[in-house]
């Protein structure tokens, strides 16, 4: 990934200076007014400084293409920082434009900062080791670096260290910095239970769109970008003019019960939609009193059935409702019977699939080994189209999870729960916090 800052005048002349060196198909990754300081404030005016990454690939491809045109409605950037509210996109003749989506993305939705301001305490991690591995604390990181090259032998082209140019010299180190601040980022993510595979499949993708010249803000914002890419965009219940049939579906002690009555209540208290529960949990104690617990205080009718016929029924009574909400019981992923039975539901939705809207969200528990996950979801496979809802976010300090389950199944990812409080304590999943997170910056 090509990584670059531009500075101009006014925001539409920096966004203009990255088309024409990157493309149309560069992102914007930050805006932001630099103010100038000191004595300098009164013979210099304040510049607009954008970051915008491109892939080497689309770089490569798009250098013989037009170049776009600025649309005369485009506005200047002002204050510290701006996002895709407050920023006209760009536009031309061929339609072309900068894609100010992984803006909206990696800012806050309240405070837009740079990417080193989100990650500053990984950039702080990065510098710290470096300089604590060189060799007795008397030399700098740099030296270090130059003392590990020269110990490594020759350069790709059959130099030693000792017949490099000045020139060659520079180039290997950066080489070996960029390498280093990659390991570092690596082991990062392993501690936060980023699996090796995926880990090792991020930074493999990185290293290789990386320009010798990269630093380390650079890298760091090609990962971050990576990880929310990986992430994809999430999915969440929309009611339409069919009603809506939700299917909660998964092992047992995920929360599945609580979860569905925060979703309800969003639903119920927010938009005013008619709500109806329906369970086939019958095999867990109070169950089934739990759900009508939650149900009396959002004032929700509630069924209970006990077959795939029944489930017919029980959705021909609340055919008028805009949303249904089906509590399953929690199967065991090992028990070949549950597991037959809860198709057997699945089968009659799919029988009904003309007449109700349907969604089936898998819900696991980001606290459960990886290993356990990997078979759940494997058990589940015959299952079409899920998405997954995490809970527990609030009893572990890892969610590597998270991005595993993701790039195993490429099931979109959809709600995250941290808490028991009905109807807080739910969310959308935060692709940006959860990439910052990974990358050690802090939720």
């Amino acid at each position: 990934m090509i990584v670059k800052k531009f500075q101009a005048a006014s925001e539409t002349e920096a966004v203009l200076k990255a088309q024409e060196e990157l493309g149309s198909k560069a992102v914007v990754l930050n805006v932001k007014t630099v103010k100038q300081r000191g004595i300098m404030r009164l013979f210099k005016k304040d510049y607009v400084e954008i970051t915008a990454a491109l892939e080497e690939d689309e770089f490569i491809d798009g250098i013989n293409k037009n170049k776009p045109t600025v649309a005369s409605n485009a506005t200047s950037g002002s204050g510290t920082a701006m996002t895709k509210k407050n920023i006209s996109p760009l536009s031309s003749s061929n339609t072309s434009k900068v894609d100010y989506v992984a803006d909206e993305k990696i800012a806050p939705s309240v405070e837009t900062m740079a990417i080193e301001q989100k990650l500053d305490s990984l950039h702080k991690l990065l510098q710290s080791q470096i300089l604590a591995n060189s060799d007795n604390g008397t030399r700098t990181g740099l030296e270090s670096l130059r003392a590990a090259a020269a110990e490594n032998g020759a350069t790709a082209e059959g130099k030693s260290e000792d017949n490099l140019s000045e020139g060659e010299k520079v180039v290997r180190e950066r080489e070996n910095t960029n390498i280093k601040f990659l390991k570092l980022i690596y082991n990062k993510l392993i501690d936060n239970e980023v699996n090796e595979k995926f880990a090792d499949q991020i930074i493999g993708e990185i290293e290789n769109s990386l320009k010798k010249e990269s630093n380390i803000d650079s890298i760091l914002a090609a990962v971050y970008q990576k990880i929310i890419l990986k992430l994809g965009e999430p999915t969440s219940i929309e009611l339409g003019d069919k009603t809506k049939v939700v299917f909660f579906i998964g092992p047992t002690g995920v929360g599945k019960t609580t979860t569905i009555a925060k979703v309800a209540s969003k639903f119920k208290l927010e938009q005013y939609a008619k709500v109806a529960f329906i369970t086939s949990d019958t095999y867990r104690i109070a169950a089934v009193d739990q759900l009508n617990t939650y149900a009396s205080i959002l004032d929700c009718p509630v069924s209970v059935v006990y077959s795939a016929d029944e489930l017919e029924d029980a959705l021909a009574e609340y055919k008028d409702f805009d949303l249904i909400m089906i509590d399953t019981a929690g199967r065991s992923h090992k028990h070949e019977e549950q597991m037959e039975e809860l198709a057997g539901f699945l089968e009659k939705m799919e029988e009904l699939k003309d007449s109700y809207d349907v969604d089936i969200y898998l819900t696991l528990s980001v606290t459960t080994k990886y290993k356990d996950l990997v078979d759940i979801t494997k058990r589940y496979s015959d299952v079409k189209n899920w998405a997954v809802i995490f809970t527990k976010l609030d009893e572990t300090c890892c969610l590597g999870n998270i991005l595993n389950i993701r790039m195993l199944t490429g099931a979109p990812l959809s709600y995250t729960t941290y808490g028991q409080n009905v109807p807080d304590d739910i969310e959308i999943i935060n692709e940006q916090a959860l990439a910052k997170q990974l990358l050690g910056g802090g939720a």
